[in-house]
């Protein structure tokens, strides 16, 4: 193997502003190596490809078509992250975007302690500033106090068992230590609660979002039905569909950015398949509509709808959607579509 008599190249943990960088990578139109340098102009902390908020350094190298997975090189030689994005904003030049050393060593080091990727561990909390003085001192806060407001908690994470609305946390988990910490490690929690000052042990964890951003490289799962086809919202379905989350309708952003997991599966009506079974039905009405129950009882993910529709010997197959949309079917027309190949008038597989 070529690389086993290569150098093993050395990480800097903790780039600073204004450090010099040099990205390395084979941009497109090319076959040879290709070098930009800048300085690191600033931190962020929002992937754009992930919908996820991390630890990320922006810097004013050029980053090209071609150099995503290149690593950056400070001054010393030392490597301070690897190229992921560049900007695509009219008249923006020269702003890159870099996955810091310490995010990629969590990765490296979460496998091997684990066996498998477990991903960075959340706090299940929202929260909000506490700048204005009258809303501070309604619950008591000094002049001298600093945190946040709890206003939700995820009804799925452990801290829903301690943590309450209106909470006031002295700080907040910042991206820089979420980072350098790992499912199953325990952070100290202080809250103000009732003007009484409490303290917790929390386990932190990955939880589950309601919009997933990945499927763990499976197959997304769907259900077809008399040409209908069902499948569980996520975020790469918004992105094939709509390109990018803002094109998207905004009652499925909304969804995504501000529903908690208290339900399973967001189970969505995405195609409708030519069949003389939906005649009558426009695309354009339905498309994405999330539906909520089968003939009456709430959906609560993809598995349970087809298992329902499966069994129902009810006359009709009735699907509530959102905005008090109805599509009805006979029940007869499951399993007789020949217009689809034998035995794919469903398909269904777990997520």
């Amino acid at each position: 193997m070529p690389w086993l008599n290569g150098t093993q190249i050395k990480h800097r943990m903790k780039p600073a502003l204004r450090d010099p960088v040099t990205v390395v990578g084979y941009p497109t139109e090319g076959d040879t190596i290709s070098v930009t340098s800048g300085v690191v102009s600033r931190t962020i902390f929002h992937y754009f490809h992930a919908s996820t908020e991390l630890l990320g350094l922006q810097i004013d190298a050029a980053i090209l078509n071609g150099y995503s997975g290149g690593p950056a090189f400070n001054d010393e030689g030392k490597c301070i992250g690897i190229a992921f994005h560049c900007s695509q904003c009219q008249n923006v030049e020269g702003i890159g975007y870099l996955i810091p050393t310490p995010v990629i060593m969590h990765f490296m080091k979460d496998y091997e302690k684990n066996g498998t990727y477990t991903g960075f561990p959340v706090l299940g909390v929202e929260w909000q500033k506490m700048e204005n003085p009258v809303l501070r001192r309604s619950i008591g806060m000094t002049s001298n106090q600093k945190g946040v407001r709890i206003r939700r908690v995820q009804p799925t994470a452990p801290e829903s068992q301690v943590l309450k609305p209106d909470d006031f946390r002295s700080g907040k988990e910042s991206a820089l230590v979420l980072s350098i910490l790992y499912t199953g490690d325990h952070v100290q929690v202080k809250v103000l609660r009732n003007l009484k000052t409490l303290g917790f042990d929390i386990m932190l964890g990955t939880h589950t979002q309601l919009i997933p951003t990945h499927i763990k490289g499976k197959f997304p799962s769907y259900y077809i039905i008399g040409g209908f086809v069902f499948t569980a919202l996520t975020v790469l379905l918004l992105l094939s569909e709509y390109k990018y989350q803002s094109d998207a309708p905004v009652r499925l952003v909304d969804k995504l950015k501000h529903s908690m997991a208290e339900s399973e599966q967001v189970v969505v009506m995405s195609q409708i398949l030519v069949a003389d079974f939906n005649f009558g039905y426009n695309y354009e009405d339905i498309e994405n509509n999330h539906v909520l129950c089968f003939n009456g009882k709430p959906v609560k993910n993809l598995k349970s709808l087809a298992m329902m529709v499966e069994s129902c010997n009810d006359e009709y197959l009735k699907f509530d959607l959102e905005f008090q949309k109805v599509v009805v079917l006979k029940t007869e027309s499951k399993g007789r579509n020949p217009k689809y190949p034998e035995n794919s008038w469903h398909t269904f597989s777990d997520v």
